[in-house]
């Protein structure tokens, strides 16, 4: 073995090995239990991030758990053709060579698409392999792959003869610059300062006026009502008369309806059916007409009279000057509030009527709000179970039309002759209807429309094929909060619409990373993190670790720390196997012989721990597996049994070395295992180079090792409590010593005095570990009350109390000087919390959190009092000089 762990060499070779090995490839014949995982298919124009990265992480986890304990594992992988991201990709392209789509045409612009996702589609895939992803690469699939889009002309046929799919005049959210719908759930909200602006509207047939407040007046030309709320006593006398739209001279009833926030503005509102979603949910109400004032090019309508053409922008200026002139301007305030954009481009979403497709979701989302509620599909953590509910219980039509170039084009088909709309798989020769010609619909699909696909399409639905029979239903889903609407709600309607089946059991929603300060990671506020920054700094079992062990909570702060105690780990991991493998007897054979308590020890530990940390991975507590194994393969296996392991693992007794290289090979084959779902690399490469000496069958692979089960003949509750004395004392005096500022190479004699029959034991058996890492000698053992005299500082454990010999070792006097300073300064720490504690005033007005502090802080003190009293007698002899005295 190198002498220092190399991660980058290390990782590309093992995954180049792993690939040409095709180990992660699942085969539908194998005959072992399926454990399935469908990768959230990244967009083709995407690049690892750090919600990746964890997802990742965590998926990867749990498949080579799975594999270990013997499962058929399945992690199928693919990218998404990302509609809009991946159109303005291709569009910014044409727009270098001075082009738009619309000179190229369709086809050609198509064609273009193809070839940048042939050159640029898979880097997100190979940023996978970096992390130590074990997907199934050789089934790699694509969301417009020719399969995947069979099954989704199917689904959308089907949906449309069942009557759910339908066409319809309705308000979008219309983005300008993509030039398409996009759906409520893709509209993303920021707050901007802006201006309420407060207009005159006349009584018709009367001198008086209603007085409106509006953010858009541009929209007043689109104004079919007035409303107000029928319990605004202000405004009951105007309820059926009618208002005069300023500008265009319209007459527009006055309406009364709950909806209109009494205290926003004047108390009396607008209504823009053709331009504001709550304006259309009224309009609805009251039959009140649409008028579009602004275009899908952002433009003003002829609609608008003198103002079309113009942008809505400077729309609202001409507006203003206008109503000031007309003199029905009365002021414009400050005002904040949330505007609109849209998720892709960040442009300010236009609210339009369009003719779109839209998908009646209320019949398939009863039966997917019971397999949540009967427990068939389960969130983890439980609370987004019941965040997954309540949007369901309220779902809206959802509008699936897009106004793209690049998608699944929609399989409707317009007859030029007489307008019947054909909706059918494959394209018809003529209208069924009359015969004449057809025409295909230009919108393509929202992208999560095949996405909500993904767990059957991927495995070759609506083929029978053996892929869906062996690995569908998946198993667990893993991924964000943010598309728990989008996404994980719309998989589960179409899996058991389309196959009658959830598509998973169980759904992680894995906790969103955060700045270091709390704010959320973007590369435009200069917070984010680049996760292959940190493979290339770190490696990817650091990063990996890492990101594990800080996601103990949905809001979890990066922190950098964290992954450099990874690659701290994997060093140490290295160093230790090293260590072993290099000072293993050459003929030893891997089995375990426990000869010492020691031995006995980290055998019933490494059970205990195996059968821990497998409940951990199988509850989907990733940050403590983290711990768990950080703890015992640093804490217990490197600084304790390995140390005390030494002294017999360089031993020149040939049978002795054979012994304990027996049980450190064992031991390291193990804790690799119990290491390789988190940190893959490091134990693959440790695992390549244990000796075949006595190997047996053992995989050639670590991915392909067997967990360890359980061994109750290894259980040994004694020998655990006999080294959790061996570590006690031994810690106990390596801290005394470095208290007492005693020299490394000064050996100090111990006696131990026995509380309890036969509780020093561990100790006597393990006289040369406890030599060689406490600096001591053992000097004997005594019974309790037979204590020899002397200067002593003393170690008590359970049963046993270790006396180290101070004569000949400590200055007395300046050991008393430091005990006296020590008493000194926690008697003035004790002092001046029983001040506060016995002024009634700080008691009854100081919060109860500071009263409590303030407790901890004297009983912390005056445990530091009593610890000096007694090592004051052990070690001086007498008592503690009085407080009066110290300060003389």
């Amino acid at each position: 073995m190198a002498a220092r762990y190399a991660p980058h060499e290390v990782e590309e070779r093992l995954m180049r090995r792993w690939l040409d090995r095709s180990s992660f490839h699942a085969s539908a014949d194998d005959p072992r239990p399926p454990y399935v995982i469908a990768i959230p298919p990244p967009n083709i124009t995407g690049s690892l991030h750090m919600g990746h990265a964890l997802n990742d992480t965590i998926q990867d986890i749990l498949i080579r758990y799975h594999h270990l304990r013997g499962f058929n594992t399945l992690w199928v992988v693919g990218t998404d053709h990302a509609g809009i991201a991946t159109q303005n990709k291709v569009e910014g392209q044409l727009a270098a060579e001075g082009l738009r789509k619309e000179d190229i045409g369709r086809e050609a612009f198509e064609k273009r698409v193809w070839e940048w996702r042939r050159r640029y589609g898979s880097t997100i895939i190979h940023q996978l392999k970096s992390l130590g992803c074990a997907c199934d690469y050789e089934s790699e699939r694509f969301t417009m792959d020719e399969a995947y889009q069979k099954a989704v002309v199917r689904v959308f046929v089907e949906l449309y003869e069942k009557g759910h799919i339908y066409r319809d005049v309705y308000l979008v959210n219309w983005c300008v610059r993509c030039g398409s719908a996009i759906s409520d759930l893709e509209v993303e909200h920021e707050d901007r300062a802006s201006k309420l602006y407060y207009v005159r509207y006349p009584v018709a047939g009367s001198a008086e006026t209603l007085t409106v407040a509006t953010t858009r007046p541009e929209t007043i030309l689109g104004d079919t009502a007035v409303a107000v709320n029928p319990k605004d006593l202000r405004y009951g006398r105007f309820v059926g008369k009618t208002a005069v739209v300023p500008m265009v001279g319209r007459e527009v009833p006055i309406i009364a309806d709950e909806h209109v926030d009494i205290g926003f503005g004047t108390g009396a509102l607008k209504i823009t059916p053709g331009h504001d979603p709550d304006d259309w949910e009224i309009g609805l109400r009251h039959g009140l007409p649409s008028v579009s004032v602004i275009g899908p090019d952002g433009l003003m309508t002829e609609e608008a009279g003198d103002f079309a053409g113009l942008t809505a922008a400077e729309a609202r200026e001409a507006v203003i000057e206008r109503l000031e002139r007309d003199g029905l301007f009365v002021k414009a305030e400050d005002y904040n509030h949330a505007v609109g954009t849209c998720y892709r481009c960040g442009t300010t979403i236009e609210p339009l009527l369009s003719l779109q497709w839209f998908m009646d979701m209320k019949r398939l989302a009863g039966p997917a709000i019971k397999a949540v509620e009967d427990g068939r599909v389960r969130f983890v953590p439980a609370r987004w179970g019941e965040v997954y509910l309540d949007w369901m219980r309220g779902i809206r039509p959802w509008c699936i039309s897009r106004q793209l170039w690049w998608g699944h084009r929609i399989p409707a088909y317009f007859c030029e002759s007489c307008d019947h709309v054909m909706v059918a798989a494959s394209p018809p020769p003529e209208c069924e209807k009359c015969g004449g010609p057809l025409r295909q619909e230009e919108d393509v699909l929202d992208t999560w429309f095949s996405s909500a696909l993904w767990p059957f399409a991927s495995l070759g639905w609506p083929e029978q094929t053996r892929e869906l029979e062996t690995f569908y239903p998946t198993t667990v889903l893993s991924t964000a909060r943010d598309i728990i609407y989008l996404w994980v709600a719309r998989m589960i309607m179409m899996g058991l619409e389309f196959t009658g089946k959830a598509p998973f059991a169980d759904v992680i929603i894995h906790p969103t990373v955060l700045a270091a300060d709390g704010r959320r990671m973007s590369k435009s506020l200069g917070t984010g993190v680049d996760p292959l920054e940190l493979i290339a700094d770190y490696g990817a079992d650091a990063t990996r670790f890492g990101l594990a062990y800080m996601s103990s909570v949905q809001d979890v702060r990066f922190s950098a720390e964290r992954i450099e105690m990874g690659r701290n780990f994997a060093n140490k991991i290295w160093n230790a196997s090293r260590l072993v493998l290099q000072g293993a007897h050459p003929q030893a054979e891997p089995q375990v012989e426990p000869a010492t308590p020691a031995d006995r020890w980290i055998f019933s530990r490494l059970t205990a721990v195996a059968e821990e940390v497998a409940g951990l991975y199988e509850g989907y507590e990733f940050d403590d597996v983290a711990r768990v194994l950080y703890r015992f393969v640093w804490n217990e296996v490197c600084d304790w049994y390995l140390e005390v392991a030494k002294s017999r693992l360089y031993s020149e007794d040939e049978a002795e070395r054979l012994q304990v290289s027996g049980n450190l090979l064992v031991l390291l084959e193990q804790v690799m295992i119990l290491l390789h779902p988190i940190m893959p690399f490091v134990t693959e490469e440790i695992y390549g180079h244990l000796p075949q000496v006595g190997a047996g069958r053992r995989p050639a692979s670590l991915f392909d090792a067997t967990y360890p089960g359980p061994r109750p003949e290894w259980v040994d509750p004694e020998a655990e409590a006999a080294m959790e004395v061996f570590i006690a004392v031994v810690g106990g005096l390596r801290s005394t010593r470095e208290e007492l500022g005693l020299a490394r190479d000064l050996i100090g004699r111990v006696r131990l005095v026995e509380l309890q029959p036969g509780a020093a034991s561990p100790l006597v058996a393990l006289q040369r570990p406890f030599r060689q890492l406490s600096g001591c000698d053992l000097a004997g053992v005594v019974p309790e009350g037979t204590e020899p005299a002397g200067r002593f500082a003393s170690v008590v454990s359970a049963g046993v109390k270790a006396l180290l010999d101070l004569e000949g070792l400590v200055d007395v006097g300046r050991e008393r000087d430091r005990l006296v300073g020590k008493a000194r300064k926690a008697e003035a720490e004790a002092a001046k919390a029983r001040a506060k504690l016995d002024n009634p005033g700080f008691l009854a007005k100081a919060p109860e959190a500071v009263v409590a502090e303030e407790r901890s802080r004297l009983a912390a003190a005056e445990a530091v009092l009593d610890e000096v009293r007694l090592q004051y007698r052990e070690r001086i002899g007498g008592e503690l000089p009085s407080v009066e005295r110290m300060r003389s």
